[in-house]
């Protein structure tokens, strides 16, 4: 059974930190590629970090640039995003997700996700 399972979501105040973790389970990921999307109430989900499996080439939405940092251990079938400096605007649910096709930004080419993780921010 395949199997996404995210951590670390909570409740934080502008400005600080969390880290995301995801454990992946289930198939073989290491070629896949890992992302996370997040979702606010109302709105689509969106785009926010992911990595190749081939090449672990890194790609951010432009919303976190420079405030967000993904990593992955292939042989711990994990991926971690790293949010620093967090706003208002990034309260949402996260979730992690794979892609055996290898895209990078859009939701309907990710194969397998995780139920989510609540991330709030607050003023």
């Amino acid at each position: 059974q395949v199997q996404l399972v995210e951590s670390g979501g909570g409740l934080v105040q502008a400005g600080g930190s969390l880290r995301l973790s995801c454990v992946a389970s289930g198939r073989y990921f290491s070629t896949d590629t890992m992302a996370w999307f997040r979702q606010a109430p109302g709105k689509d989900r969106e785009f926010v970090a992911a990595i190749t499996g081939l090449g672990d080439a890194h790609e951010y939405a432009h919303s976190v640039q420079g405030r967000f940092t993904m990593s992955r251990d292939k042989d711990r079938n994990t991926v971690d995003l790293r949010m620093n400096n967090l706003s208002l605007e990034d309260t949402a649910v996260y979730y992690c997700a794979a892609s055996i096709a290898g895209t990078t930004a859009y939701p309907s080419s990710y194969d397998y996700w995780g139920q989510g993780t609540q991330v709030t921010v607050s003023s």
